[in-house]
């Protein structure tokens, strides 16, 4: 027999988007996720920013670079997505006749969000002799636009891959493109878009944080501003930067990325003290909100009504899902 819980539950939920259901406070959520993932055959992807109860539930967590790869090759019958809107949406493309899920609709993000599809467009036409290489933090509809999509983890290589009379628009993260520029020597066209985490870390306080801790590395993710790329120990992907901090005989770090990562970094080095950069406020900005509006009991909820659903049109799917697949081939390439 079902329990009252539940049944109760379902006859208020939502068809879609947000599930704002009261959930019984004697429920073992871990528990009753795990039941979930083996009786619905689900897989659940997290990213790296998400709160540290979803990451310890998940059967896998990455970038967005190794979460695309195993969307790519799971035999689950349904995604369920911790992180943001364009990350299941990647999911999506990858496995159109999957079920992909979200816990929460609303979880956007701001760089996906400084690059809207029509003046995007425009720009594009403005450039006719150029290709375009998109960060996989964009809209479906920014990936069907471009020619090859990138993360962190594998921009370099795969700009570096393109020939070198062959000009580049590169988009949507300038922070991103500009350390591209410097560590390739290409002169692309960069869109101006930004990652509101990324760039309100502050110099300042970052180099009286250096004072304060003389033995202490300090890790950047290329999305950052110049002026804090410029003073760091190591720059890389959220993959590259918990790789560095396991392998570097440092026992501090000072670590220029959104916090969720911290919880990896100390599962794997427990005797190592990890300090979130200061933001240039008074707030805990260096936290995604889109990322942090995930949590354990929408987490639930997703995953027991299968709500909310990602979903597209066929031409759009179609359209996107080449660019990445452009990507996976040169990854895989270069075993990236």
């Amino acid at each position: 027999m079902e329990d009252i819980h539940v049944a109760n539950a379902k006859k208020n939920v939502p068809k879609k988007g947000f599930l704002d259901i009261e959930i019984d406070p004697t429920i073992d959520l871990f528990s009753e996720i795990e039941r979930l993932k083996k009786e619905k055959n689900m897989l659940l992807l997290a990213h790296y920013y998400q709160e540290p109860d979803i990451q310890d539930v998940a059967d896998y967590i990455g970038d967005s670079l190794g979460l695309a790869q195993q969307a790519e090759k799971t035999s689950a019958d349904i995604i369920v997505f911790a992180g943001v809107h364009f990350m299941a949406e990647t999911a999506k493309i990858l496995n159109p006749t999957k079920k992909v899920l979200l816990p929460d609709l609303n979880a956007g993000c701001s760089l996906a969000d400084s690059a809207p599809a029509g003046p995007f467009k425009k720009f594009k036409e403005q450039h006719p002799d150029h290709i375009v290489i998109s960060y996989v933090n964009c809209s479906a509809e920014i990936k069907a636009l471009s020619d090859i999509i990138v993360t962190s983890s594998n921009a370099e290589k795969i700009v570096e891959s393109v020939p070198k009379d062959q000009k580049i628009i590169f988009a949507p993260d300038k922070n991103l493109g500009a350390y591209l520029v410097k560590k390739t020597g290409r002169d692309m066209v960069l869109w101006n878009g930004a990652c509101m985490v990324h760039e309100i870390f502050s110099l300042e306080k970052i180099m009286k944080l250096k004072t304060r801790h003389p033995n202490a590395k300090f890790i950047a993710h290329p999305e950052c501003e110049e002026a804090v790329l410029r003073i760091a120990d190591y720059i890389g992907s959220t993959t590259g930067l918990l790789k560095y901090s396991q392998q570097s005989d440092a026992t501090e770090f000072i670590v220029a990325t959104e916090t969720g990562i911290l919880h990896q970094m100390q599962k794997a080095s427990p005797n190592k003290t990890f300090i979130p950069a200061p933001p240039n406020n008074s707030c805990a900005c260096n936290d995604c909100p889109h990322m942090k509006l995930n949590t354990l009991e929408k987490l639930y909820l997703c995953m027991e009504y299968e709500t909310p659903e990602i979903t597209m049109e066929e031409e759009l799917r179609k359209a996107a899902q080449q660019p990445i697949d452009r990507m996976l081939e040169i990854s895989a390439k270069y075993g990236l």
